[in-house]
């Protein structure tokens, strides 16, 4: 064996360990809900808790703090322009904020990127709900909602008492926000 293939040899396995060890540690964070095992994250450590408090800048330039929508059914859902998934979500919220809004229901996307590209987009597709923005402030605060991967998209759904009701890691489908909203109205 060549000194090349042992070198190789040797990154191949030690890429296959850490990918056991990575698909463990996602695996132990994860719900196994049967419908979606790979995307639900387990809510046992925040289910019922109380949300974290912040306040973000929106696309406008204006601090706004989470009490803004007490009282509501809170769906914050944490996006970016640059991930399709995010994207193909989006136009199911922008109904859903339609169809309930008057019932209480409240989007509110936080997008890990600057104000230029979420105010683009957000007024291309007529985004009807709120955006905050930011970069650190929004995965600190990711984390405090159980984002621990950093992945996106991330959406939470707060009672019309701020407390978490509803956690997913990955597409929201439009049924499942819709069933998971109603049952909060």
């Amino acid at each position: 064996m060549t000194r090349g293939s042992l070198i190789t040899a040797v990154v191949v396995v030690s890429c296959f360990i850490a990918g056991i060890f990575l698909s463990d540690t996602i695996r132990s964070k994860q719900h196994t809900d049967k419908k979606s095992p790979a995307t639900q994250i387990s809510m046992q450590d925040l289910s019922g808790e109380l949300s974290p408090d912040f306040s973000l800048m929106d696309v406008s330039g204006q601090r706004r703090h989470v009490s803004e929508w007490k009282g509501k059914v809170l769906a914050i859902n944490f996006w970016a322009t640059w991930c399709p998934p995010c994207l193909e979500e989006i136009p199911h919220f922008i109904k859903l904020q339609d169809k309930y809004g008057q019932q209480g229901l409240q989007f509110l996307g936080i997008a890990l990127e600057g104000v230029d590209k979420v105010k683009k987009f957000a007024s291309e597709i007529g985004i009807n709900y709120p955006l905050l923005v930011g970069e650190q402030e929004v995965i600190k605060l990711g984390t405090k909602f159980g984002n621990t991967m950093g992945g996106l998209p991330y959406t939470v759904i707060l009672d019309r008492n701020g407390h978490i009701s509803f956690i997913k890691m990955g597409p929201l489908s439009a049924s499942e926000a819709e069933h998971v909203i109603i049952s909060l109205l």
